[in-house]
């Protein structure tokens, strides 16, 4: 039986710290936000800028102090997804340029990309044409960033008509060309033959432009794969989003740069109880106990962003008196909760913390443990932390 002596003490009147940290909640250090912008400016020349890109709430990681982060530790845009995120960061208080990088087609929006400053990106005429009928002769032209579809197959002009589609919004009234750039498919992979393809077919569309005469805008190709491949990638500016995160892209951009992870999730322990071998735990009785076991409750579950696809398929890491412990997680995970075999673990008690993601000592569990086990990428599982789990600034 559970000793009610060992179960940890908790105060009658928890501190607004406690009661932020009191189920679970991830933890961002901003500290490692600033040293992995500093480690990626140092692969860029000093005439090539740095996009952040802080789309979905900075990938979970929150977009507001991610962004003011960035900027202060160097980076000089912001990229968005939606108009709605732009408005979110300008509200903040922050002035510097940002590009939305998806699809703005309504009068609504076009008045709040004028309204707020935020950079459009035009990926077909008849968008261009419809902006600069619908804008202002009386206001600045508005800075719009033109996309050519190198084999992305998703936005963008084929960069065959790049010269027609340039030609076409440098004639129309309004608007005032302020980049071109496509977006690469494969650039994580190890087989360089598409991403190649894509480098060779947007530098023929330069090419076609500078062979008319027409002077070039603000260049840009790479996300965070293409600025860990290699410089010829970099142009006038990078997009980097999952590298600032400190994660790569691939392994093998481990030895391109020094990154470290910013977030991390950390769950508490809410009961314990002992079980005999044979007992089904959680439902459909997807494990049942080979032996005697000690389980631990843990807050958290598939509506805070553990997917329910990792049951029985994931560790997490508990640290008791200096020693650390990687423990399996037993039972379907649950939307609030999850269960864990701590029988090998002594002393285990209500209010441990239980770091799910992140690091403690020498061993980590990280995303792209759980990518490999999901057949998915880190970059959905770092997406996937709801906004009910506080973000805690470490």
């Amino acid at each position: 039986m559970l000793s009610w002596e060992r179960i940890c003490k908790i105060t009658d009147k928890p501190s607004h710290e406690e009661r932020i940290r009191d189920r679970a909640w991830v933890e961002i250090d901003l500290e490692a936000l600033d040293r992995n912008v500093g480690n990626l400016r140092r692969l860029l020349s000093p005439q090539t800028a740095l996009m952040a890109v802080v789309k979905a709430d900075a990938y979970g990681h929150g977009a507001i102090p991610v962004a003011q982060t960035v900027l202060e530790a160097g980076a000089d845009w912001l990229g968005v997804a939606t108009v709605s995120e732009g408005i979110e960061l300008r509200q903040a208080g922050i002035s510097a340029p940002i590009l939305v990088l998806g699809a703005t087609t309504t009068a609504e929006q076009l008045r709040a990309l004028v309204r707020w400053h935020l950079q459009p990106t035009l990926s077909s005429p008849q968008q261009a044409c419809v902006f600069s009928e619908n804008l202002s002769a009386d206001e600045e032209p508005l800075s719009v960033h033109l996309k050519l579809d190198t084999g992305m197959s998703r936005l963008g002009v084929s960069w065959k008509e790049a010269m027609d589609f340039v030609q076409l919004v440098r004639r129309l009234p309004n608007l005032k060309i302020a980049s071109l750039y496509s977006h690469l498919a494969t650039a994580d992979d190890r087989d360089r033959t598409v991403t190649n393809l894509q480098h060779q077919r947007f530098q023929e569309a330069i090419a076609r432009l500078q062979q008319a005469g027409i002077p070039l805008p603000r260049l840009h190709l790479s996300n965070s794969a293409a600025t860990l491949l290699s410089p010829s990638f970099h142009y006038d500016l990078v997009r980097v989003g999952l590298a600032l995160y400190g994660h790569y892209p691939a392994p093998h951009f481990q030895s391109a740069v020094e990154l470290s992870p910013v977030m991390q999730v950390k769950a508490r322990v809410t009961q314990v109880k002992s079980v005999p071998a044979g007992t089904g735990v959680s439902y459909g009785h997807q494990f049942v106990t080979q032996r005697e076991t000690r389980l631990a409750v843990v807050g958290i579950g598939y509506a805070d962003g553990v997917p329910r696809n990792l049951s029985n398929r994931m560790e997490v890491l508990l640290s008791r008196r200096g020693q650390v412990w990687r423990v399996p997680q037993v039972g379907a995970i649950t939307m609030d909760q999850l269960m864990l075999d701590v029988t090998d673990v002594p002393e285990v008690c209500v209010g441990d913390v239980v770091t799910v993601l992140g690091s403690v000592g020498g061993d980590r569990v990280v995303a792209e443990d759980w990518a490999i086990a999901l057949n998915t990428i880190s970059w959905e599982i770092l997406c996937g932390f709801k906004h009910r789990l506080p973000r805690v600034r470490v």
